[in-house]
């Protein structure tokens, strides 16, 4: 397990899309081949997923949660380490 300041990014080849007011994400390129489906987000998942396309850690996670929503810290640690322990089994971090 990594810690909280290991820094993340996700893969190039998943994709964040909007399509019908739905947050999708679609493997492209070779990915599309092996991994067959999509991902669907709400809201705080896909500013999460936007701010995990440039590399960042989980504290930088956290503290834009802070700033963004009326969360207190547990919750949104709570809520971020969720977030990133399913992108990891879904193998969508590099």
């Amino acid at each position: 397990m990594k810690d909280r300041y290991s820094l993340m990014k996700i893969k190039k080849d998943f994709m964040l899309r909007n399509v019908a007011g739905s947050n999708i994400v679609v493997p492209v390129g070779s990915l599309s081949k092996d991994f067959h489906g999509m991902i669907t987000l709400n809201q705080t998942g896909a500013f999460l997923w936007k701010l995990l396309e440039q590399e960042t850690d989980e504290e930088a996670l956290v503290s834009a949660v802070l700033a963004g929503y009326e969360v207190d810290e547990a919750q949104a640690r709570e809520a971020v380490g969720e977030f990133i322990e399913q992108l990891r089994q879904a193998d969508c971090l590099a």
